[in-house]
């Protein structure tokens, strides 16, 4: 048990978070907190369940650490792409998850290190809770050689073990997410694929073909719509005729979570996953949750809403703060140790964007390396046909 324990924790911290540290920065160990405590959480709201999550959750000490380690490098991670984007460092598309770090922390806490992940192009957070490096991240998005695709691959296609991007193309990922849940069915693993989207993808027709044949084949994914309000920049009220996005798979089972609350996405997708291992078929989950960037970075994202609503949802709901408010009212930790725990975030993310800026390119001979994961090496044709180069795995 204490092995799946620490492997479970691995997948939403880096490799060195487990480290024994320092007798002094330990005292909370062996202070006055709590080992844990129990907190009310929102219910969800149902469809076609008669049951749905509890609305309690028990948080460790050693959990509200790690989420709120986790939430905090995923929040600098996304201000601290914002700075390298606009001082040119990275180019092309660019979509930032800070507002929404509960939902990837959340899902990544209810389900196990050899399930399946596949979601959109706003990927980064997931990127990392899935075992992917800061520094491999950020020079991913710098296009250097050091980046997990190799620095080939950029803000919209990233991949690690057990997880499949990253996805460019609006709803894409629907249907492939549940091909990897027939692949499980197949096999007769036990595992899920947790297949995400957003709102503004809930309207394509690939996303409704997929809930058909998730159905039909009873297969376990897990359909999860990430409703931050907005598609690109137009509403939901204006976008969709139902907004009840937890309810599209009609035939479906659903429900619809506080995407700003770890500790209800964590319950919720426990029980979604269960509710797919145990052979009912596909479930859709629906995170209720916010962005605090535009839809790129492009975007500015105050002209079709206001400064003072995003305040608002900063002030009144934002993921970190209502953690950290449960960590100390807990009494799991004190505030002097999660401000060390910030120190420590913030010199991380520093270390990995130099290292971002200042790794090498990929050099032009290895533009057609790893076209496919295992093959000999062979010819590819570039934009000029006398010009070939080669690909190896």
């Amino acid at each position: 048990m204490r092995k799946m324990f620490v492997a479970a924790m691995c997948r939403v911290l880096p490799r060195n978070a487990l480290k024994k540290k320092p007798a002094s920065r330990m005292l909370g160990a062996t202070g006055n907190f709590s080992n844990q405590a129990t907190f009310d959480i929102k219910k969800c709201e149902l469809h076609r369940l008669e049951k749905g999550p509890p609305v309690k959750a028990v948080l460790t000490r050693e959990e509200g650490l790690q989420y709120y380690r986790t939430m905090q490098v995923i929040r600098r991670m996304e201000l601290k792409a914002d700075q390298l984007y606009k001082q040119k460092f990275i180019r092309g598309f660019c979509h930032l998850c800070d507002g929404q770090e509960a939902c990837c922390v959340g899902l990544e806490a209810g389900i196990q290190p050899t399930d399946h992940v596949i979601t959109s192009y706003r990927a980064h957070g997931l990127c990392y809770t899935r075992g992917l490096s800061v520094r491999s991240i950020l020079t991913e998005l710098t296009g250097r050689r050091g980046g997990c695709a190799k620095g080939k691959g950029g803000s919209m296609h990233m991949y690690g073990k057990y997880f499949y991007g990253g996805n460019g193309i609006v709803g894409s990922q629907g249907p492939m997410g549940a091909g990897i849940a027939l692949a499980c069915k197949y096999k007769g693993n036990k595992e899920i694929s947790l297949t995400l989207y957003g709102d503004g993808a809930a309207n394509q027709g690939q996303i409704a073909e997929a809930f058909n044949m998730a159905s039909l084949w009873k297969l376990p994914c897990v359909f999860i719509c990430e409703n931050n309000l907005y598609g690109m920049g137009t509403a939901t009220t204006r976008a969709a005729a139902s907004t009840e996005y937890y309810k599209r798979g009609h035939v479906i089972p659903g429900l619809r979570v506080d995407g700003m609350d770890v500790l209800c996405v964590r319950e919720a997708t426990k029980f979604a996953a269960d509710h797919c291992r145990s052979g009912k078929g596909p479930i859709v989950m629906e995170l209720q949750t916010y962005r605090y960037h535009g839809h790129s970075m492009s975007d500015p994202g105050v002209s079709y809403r206001s400064r003072e609503e995003i305040q608002s949802v900063r002030n009144k709901r934002d993921p970190i703060m209502q953690l950290s408010d449960r960590i100390v009212t807990g009494q799991l930790a004190s505030v002097e140790e999660l401000k060390e725990i910030d120190g420590d975030v913030r010199k991380e993310i520093e270390d990995a964007a130099q290292f971002a800026i200042t790794d090498l390119e990929p050099p032009l001979e290895e533009i057609a390396h790893h076209l496919y994961k295992d093959n000999p090496p062979f010819e590819v044709r570039g934009a000029n046909q006398w010009i070939k180069y080669k690909s190896i795995s």
